[in-house]
């Protein structure tokens, strides 16, 4: 169908407008992040100050609660994106009894919001031992992750070839053999999607690690970039810093998975 000139030309306008509504923020803090501290550092060394950076990685603290965060995201992700792997592909291919109950189960732990079962949850992992720890901070968003993970790796699953898998049962394979080598090589991008998400959501969550390391030991980046907040209140520069280190992790991963995560999502957008 052939576009006109004007509609083309409003086309351009929406996507130049909604452009500048997310990078306007953006340039904002990355041009705070490189600015002087204050009027004396404008005076002395002009408006460009790359070492606000170093700054405030030393005296945010910032690389040991980047460190905890790799670690907690790390844990994260291999066992969430395992597990939603074989919980997808059992509820995706297989037919038994219960398996409706359990992906309803499932569907019930994407719509539970964090806020109304945090509180009974620090009590039993206090109970265990596991608060102040890195376990008692991961293995919450691991159930969460899971939650998500087999309703999306179900779906790519129930939308597979058949006709491969027929193929590789009468080739001797069995259901472990046609997962790994079969359905997961060629369902990468709906993987990578997976794995790029659940960082995301990992890397940026707030409210879990601050309730289940009530004393610190177990500070993520995000937490210790709200603490460092309330130490630097009128560091505007050093702020800034904080908050594009925090967010540089995500932001190469993206650039990095960009190719599968949109094909990943397309793809997704036409399955059942």
């Amino acid at each position: 169908m052939k576009v006109s000139p004007i509609e083309r030309g409003a086309n351009y306008v929406v996507l130049v407008a909604f452009a500048l509504v997310v990078l306007g923020p953006i340039s904002v803090i990355i041009t705070l992040a490189f600015g002087p501290q204050d009027a004396s550092a404008a005076r002395e060394g002009g408006l460009f100050h790359p070492e606000n950076f170093p700054e405030a990685w030393e005296v945010g603290r910032f690389g040991q609660y980047m460190l905890t965060s790799v670690v907690v995201a790390t844990i994260v992700v291999v066992v969430s994106v395992l597990a939603s792997i074989l919980a997808g592909y059992a509820l995706g291919t297989m037919r038994f009894r219960g398996a409706t109950f359990v992906f309803y189960l499932f569907l019930l732990g994407i719509m539970v919001p964090t806020e109304a079962f945090i509180v009974p949850l620090y009590f039993d992992l206090r109970v265990l031992g596991l608060t102040n720890t890195v376990w008692g901070v991961a293995l919450p968003q691991i159930a969460m992750s899971i939650a998500f993970g087999t309703y999306w790796m179900r779906t790519y699953f129930r939308t597979s070839s058949r006709a491969l898998i027929e193929a590789a049962r009468l080739d001797g394979a069995g259901s472990m053999r046609i997962l790994w080598q079969v359905l997961v090589p060629i369902g990468r991008p709906a993987i990578l999607t997976l794995v790029l998400l659940v960082f995301m959501w990992t890397w940026n969550e707030f409210l879990i690690p601050l309730v289940m390391s009530p004393n610190g030991a177990v500070r993520t980046a995000p937490l210790g970039l709200a603490f460092f907040q309330g130490q630097y209140t009128q560091g505007t520069a050093l702020l800034a810093a904080g908050a594009v280190m925090v967010a540089l992790p995500i932001v190469l991963l993206y650039v990095f998975l960009q190719r599968h995560f949109i094909k990943g999502m397309i793809e997704g957008a036409v399955r059942e």
